[in-house]
């Protein structure tokens, strides 16, 4: 495998595929699970100099870390809690991440808005010790608003009852491209990484100690014996499953909690500030934030009892989020405009005294079983660098590594490009943009847009396949693009054109495009509201 540069490198699968059947010797590290800090794990173990793969199941992010509300932020929820250490850290891997990524991690403001109805004076000086807390890495102070001063900056926020607001600052991000630019990050400093390889059991030597694993190629259907001198479980919320490979009578971790948004056009939100509401009927902060040139509304917290890849939005978790804009928005949202509704499970570690989900923790949980398998759970996104830095020391430790000092705190992630013009959608590409504006020369048609309500390009598609490990539609709208959680309808109408680009690339015919067709229809009918 060869490395082109540090900004050209492609992601080829068959060339990963091939180190992988050719490469007989121990892999330093082998990490399953594709997701936020596994991608995080595989980053920091390359980096570190360790001949590092990281296997994912499906596609990188497809569960977890695709779902959530795309801010990187400390926690004002936590600090109210007493959770002042997570917050600390928290805010300082959000500075890290604006640092280290700033062509997919920028600054937002934020209004926390006082109706007569409720008063919530913990966020004048709360947020003031939350801006204490981010230190250097901090971004602007927050300060409070007149009610002019307050729908001078959120036109459509409820005028009725208004006394004023809070304006404090955060971070935004686009969660899947990040995962993409973490893929690539880790492959640029000599790390193999496959989506749709799935882990089917642990190897064992005569001691019970881990040595390796099996994997079972999703796309081709090879089966793989890959030996590891230590094997890191960043499963998600599929934790359990790798678990039980280990120790079938093992504890149970996990708890999933269930997060839902919906999207609506921007004119429910114009502008560039979000709404944050510190009081929701089940104890969450709720969010309504520009991002794509749409507005996210959300989340929700419910139990769940099983881990699903793609879990679906009750009708019950959709009514609690739009009954609660209404009360915020001064045009009141309807099931008919919500363009898309999309659900995630949070992974949190199951605590022996929380009374409900919204109490669990955020903070990592790292244990090291008997047989040496190394288990990160917990956390969020805007620490995952940070759940990575703890995860390889310790993988290290368990498999005897040379001791290598974390490199990831000033390591800039793919397609890493500060003060680039954000004026259309292709900045999520960053420095990648120049490679892509050069392929979309090559062809005419690639220059062309997908569908009138949304920008995507057909060159896009093929970017995605050519460097991004792309294999089917739903990569490619879902996450490649967010096609499907801004406008999943449209993303409908997408998805024949997308299919046939996707197989005049992989020497398909007519009936695969139909079955991938077919497979994503069924797939984006749970991201629309029923009429």
């Amino acid at each position: 495998m060869t490395i082109s540069g540090r900004y050209e490198s492609k992601m080829n699968r068959q060339e990963f595929l091939d180190t992988v059947k050719e490469y007989n010797d121990y892999w330093d590290v082998v990490i399953i699970g594709g997701g936020a800090t596994g991608l995080g794990s595989a980053v920091d173990a390359a980096s570190r100099g360790y001949k590092t793969l990281l296997l994912d199941m499906h596609d990188f992010a497809k569960g977890t870390s695709s779902r959530s509300t795309k801010l990187v932020h400390g926690g004002v929820r936590y600090l109210q809690q007493g959770d002042v250490s997570l917050v600390i850290e928290a805010l300082h891997e959000r500075g890290l991440m604006i640092q280290n990524a700033p062509h997919l991690v920028s600054h937002l403001s934020f209004i926390v808005p006082s109706y007569k109805w409720w008063n919530g004076p913990f966020y004048g000086v709360g947020l003031k010790v939350y801006d204490m807390l981010a230190g250097k890495l901090g971004i602007k102070k927050s300060k409070n608003l007149s009610k002019e001063k307050t729908l001078e900056k959120i036109p459509t926020l409820e005028p009725e009852g208004l006394i004023g607001g809070t304006i404090y600052y955060d971070g935004q991000f686009d969660d899947s491209r990040l995962a993409v630019n973490l893929a690539q990050t880790a492959v640029d400093n000599g790390a193999v990484a496959l989506n749709y390889m799935k882990v089917t059991g642990l190897i064992k030597n005569q001691n019970g100690i881990i040595e390796g694993v099996q994997a079972l190629d999703m796309v081709d259907g090879d089966k793989y014996e890959i030996n590891a001198r230590v094997v890191i479980n960043a499963t998600g919320i599929f934790s359990d499953s790798i678990l039980s490979m280990d120790e079938e009578e093992h504890s149970p971790i996990i708890q999933c909690a269930q997060g839902v948004h919906i999207v609506l056009d921007k004119e429910f939100l114009p502008g560039d500030t979000a709404i944050m509401v510190p009081h929701t009927d089940d104890g969450r902060v709720l969010f309504a934030v520009p991002w794509h040139g749409k507005a996210l509304v959300g989340t929700t917290d419910t139990p769940i009892e099983k881990p699903t890849l793609e879990p679906v939005a009750l009708k019950e978790e959709v009514d609690f989020i739009l009954r609660h804009a209404k009360q915020y928005l001064s045009k009141d949202p309807e099931p008919k405009d919500v363009k898309s509704v999309f659900a995630g499970l949070r992974p949190l570690v199951r605590p022996e005294d929380a009374k409900s989900t919204s109490e669990i923790s955020r903070s990592h949980h790292l244990q090291v079983s008997g047989s040496g398998l190394v288990t990160i759970a917990g956390g969020k996104w805007t620490t995952y660098r940070r759940m990575a830095e703890d995860t390889i020391d310790k993988a290290a430790w368990v498999a005897g590594l040379k001791q290598v000092d974390c490199k990831t705190h000033e390591l800039r992630i793919h397609g890493w490009l500060k003060g680039q013009d954000n004026t259309d959608h292709l900045y999520v590409y960053g420095s990648d943009r120049a490679g892509l504006k050069k392929l979309l020369d090559e062809n005419p048609e690639w220059n062309e847009q997908i569908h009138p309500d949304l920008p995507y390009l057909k060159g896009e598609v093929i970017w995605a396949v050519r460097n991004e490990l792309a294999i089917t539609i739903e990569d490619v709208l879902s996450r490649r693009t967010r096609a499907l959680l801004l406008d999943a309808k449209a993303s409908l109408e997408m998805a024949p054109i997308v299919g046939k680009l996707l197989a005049d690339e992989f020497g398909y015919d007519d009936r695969w495009v139909e079955q991938e067709v077919k497979e994503y229809e069924a797939l984006a009918r749970n991201y629309i509201l029923a009429p």
